[in-house]
């Protein structure tokens, strides 16, 4: 990948207009979670957001433990009043562990996903075969995701059929996988047992 070659603007930044352009979208996200979202309304109560000016004002942010959703999506079902998206069309919503429920906008690249697969050298055409799962959990459409959002196709393959994920790699020939670790040596092993490159 040539140096030159960038997501966006966002990563020739000098680190001092990037911390003063964070701030700002910071100060931004806390003034609509404030007027918006019940949970953050009550969170952030004593939190003024023109306040936020420097990273010193920002670890003194309140700080939402995973338990605490927990709790406050058992009170106030099904989202713990953690999102202003109730009641509105939402195309999933996930379980994670810990029993935490997480909504999934209706947005391009919701998860943010599509820097991270630049950066790997993922570009538009590429075919990513995702071993990610696409059930219960997000992994797999937060890949999906932001792979559609670089013009790239994807082949939800998800885990276990080793055999036959072997013999769909030898066939299509991706540019990428996204999956764990662990499971790339499983595929890697079953395509040396059964001879195919």
């Amino acid at each position: 990948m040539p140096m030159n070659d960038y997501f966006d603007a966002l990563e020739t930044r000098s680190p001092d207009e990037r911390e003063a352009q964070q701030l700002e979208q910071l100060r931004e996200q806390l003034r609509y979670a404030k007027a918006s979202i019940p949970a953050y309304a009550d969170l952030l109560q004593e939190v003024d957001p023109e306040s936020i000016t420097d990273r010193a004002a920002v670890a003194k942010l309140p700080v939402t433990r995973k338990s605490e959703m927990a709790e406050a999506q058992a009170k106030v079902p099904p989202l713990g009043g953690y999102t202003d998206l109730h009641g509105k069309t939402l195309p999933r919503v996930f379980a994670s562990p810990g029993a935490i429920f997480e909504p999934q906008a209706n947005t391009k690249d919701f998860w943010r996903t599509a820097r991270a697969l630049h950066a790997a050298g993922c570009r538009e055409g590429d075919l990513v075969y995702n071993t990610f799962s696409y059930h219960f959990t997000p992994a797999g459409f937060m890949l999906e995701s932001g792979a559609h959002a670089l013009g790239c196709t994807v082949f939800p393959a998800g885990i276990g059929q080793t055999e036959l994920q072997v013999r769909a790699m030898g066939h299509l020939r991706p540019q990428f996988y996204v999956g764990t670790p662990s499971f790339l040596k499983i595929l890697l092993a079953k395509a040396k047992e059964m001879q195919i490159d």
